[in-house]
């Protein structure tokens, strides 16, 4: 395949297909895998199998050099699954849960505290994801909030709150992108830092989707799959579907033998928040030629970090664990549970990153946008087209980071033709475009490890998130609509909240919210 068709669409489109009609996600991705790579050799069979095995292999060794990036994610998540078994095992999940049901009484609070807690973690998404669904659980668990409920909470804070945040992992890494670009045009005097602080009041998916997800807490606005989920959950105490089984993350065995006390779950987990901040820090000041808080966060080393950190978190747990007196069976039973809770979500992952790099070499990204820097679109429409454009490369793609490095310079570029003073609206509406692929994707790796942080199942994930999706869609798309219409920032994001506002509160008038219990 030398040049980017439309047939570049095909494999994320047939995998998303496959994905909604069987509800089976590994084999969806393997057919999109398998189309993908015939595609890139014109059909034939055993070259298609030999880039499928170099792509797999690719993934841990390059160049004959270890691939630390994607090793050391799956090494965090097998440290996490371990140090969430055992503080099950030692008693710690039993007796958070029991702390926080004295004082969080209801579902919709232990919701919310789920909301705020992602709201604070900022830092990164990976470690948002993971972080705030495996200290909610037990709280949300004795709530009965469904395992999907949770992770549509999870990931609806996670990309959100971190592409609005300057000093995170994506924060500094997208004002270094921002920054090149400008640094292209005389006319624009301000640094991709001030870019960036101007363009948070217009990244209208973000924001819309923050304040939708509070407001389908407070309203118990449950549609679609989510209400048969929450339906299960409340009535039969049924947090995951009984009929599906290796659900990543979850540790369905009964392992609280010990009786434990909150710091069994608080001082692994605290220990793992500030140790994985703090070699980030260390990572990004020892990498950076001139540390500044910027610089750190855009040159820090997430993936080394999580490690690092998940290792003390682990010490502190098998610590804690230790002092209960278990025996080396008991020990290597909570070992190997919490490595088996975390394989379905390594297989998925696995799989997603093929397709990927698959879709990398079709150069999917690339035919999208091309479609629309070949166009000959009026000024006025170009934030909501650049914002659906971005959305559908993520989605294809299943990356953000790649979104924005694909149409960031495209939408720079456009400006500088069109209207410069445009440009901040256009790279907004990339960002924002992105978040909302993100959330949509099946192969994002936000959504995988959201799902596998709340202990969801990862196709009813995808399922019951994608309607509040295209729902916060519809607001944000309007309201890049009236931004490039009129101009104004605070125009379109009044627009958007209002629409997300009435869209939430229709629903609300038309949906018999489920009981508490």
């Amino acid at each position: 395949m030398e040049e980017t068709t439309i047939l570049s669409l095909l494999p994320p489109a047939l995998a998303l297909l496959m994905i909604i009609v069987t509800r089976k996600v590994l084999p969806s991705l393997g057919v999109g895998i398998i189309v993908g790579a015939l595609i890139l050799n014109d059909w034939a069979f055993i070259p298609s199998s030999t880039l499928i095995w170099e792509t797999f292999s690719g993934i841990f060794v390059s160049e004959g050099a270890i691939n630390d990036w994607e090793l050391f994610i799956i090494l965090f998540l097998l440290i996490l699954g371990i140090m969430a078994s055992l503080i099950s095992f030692s008693g710690g999940s039993r007796a958070f849960g029991d702390w926080a049901l004295q004082r969080v009484k209801t579902r919709v609070g232990s919701q919310l505290i789920t909301l705020i807690f992602g709201i604070l973690v900022f830092i990164d998404d990976y470690f948002n994801s993971l972080t705030v669904g495996q200290v909610s659980r037990p709280l949300t668990d004795r709530h009965n909030v469904s395992r999907a409920k949770l992770a549509y909470i999870v990931d609806s804070a996670a990309a959100p709150i971190c592409v609005l945040a300057p000093l995170s992992s994506w924060g500094a890494y997208i004002i270094t992108i921002i920054d090149d670009i400008l640094s292209d045009y005389s006319g624009i005097a301000y640094s991709g830092l001030q870019a960036f602080i101007y363009m948070l009041p217009m990244n209208f998916y973000a924001l819309a989707a923050i304040l939708f997800v509070f407001l389908v807490i407070v309203w118990k606005l449950d549609i679609g799959s989510m209400r048969k989920h929450e339906e299960r959950a409340i009535v039969h105490q049924q947090l995951l579907d009984p009929t599906r089984k290796n659900v990543p993350g979850d540790h369905s065995q009964d392992l609280d033998t010990h009786h434990g006390s909150v710091s069994d779950l608080v001082i692994p987990i605290v220990a793992l928040i500030i140790s994985t901040i703090s070699f980030m820090i260390f990572t990004g000041a020892r990498a950076a030629d001139n540390a500044t808080l910027l610089t750190i966060f855009a040159e820090t080393d997430v993936a080394r970090s999580l490690v690092y950190g998940g290792l003390i978190g682990l010490g502190a747990s098998v610590l804690l664990t230790l002092s209960k007196r278990p025996s080396p069976f008991q020990m290597l039973r909570a070992t190997w549970n919490g490595i088996k809770s975390m394989l379905p979500a390594i297989y998925i992952l696995i799989l997603a990153w093929i397709i990927v790099t698959i879709i990398d070499q079709l150069r999917t990204g690339e035919y999208l946008a091309f479609l629309i820097d070949n166009g000959s679109f009026p000024t006025v429409f170009l934030p909501a087209l650049l914002f659906v454009m971005a959305g559908l490369i993520a989605f294809s793609t299943g990356t953000s980071w790649g979104t924005f490095t694909i149409l960031l310079p495209i939408a720079g570029e456009i400006a500088s033709v069109l209207d410069l003073s445009m440009i901040l609206p256009f790279l907004a509406a990339v960002l924002a475009g992105s978040i909302l692929g993100d959330h949509c994707s099946p192969i994002s790796d936000t959504t995988i490890l959201s799902s596998t942080g709340a202990g969801s199942h990862h196709i009813d994930h995808v399922v019951t998130q994608l309607p509040y999706a295209i729902l916060t869609a519809i607001g944000a798309f309007i309201g890049f609509l009236v931004l490039g219409m009129t101009g104004s920032t605070l125009a379109g994001l009044l627009v958007t909240l209002f629409i997300i506002v009435g869209i939430a509160f229709s629903l609300k008038s038309v949906i018999t919210p489920l009981p508490e219990n």
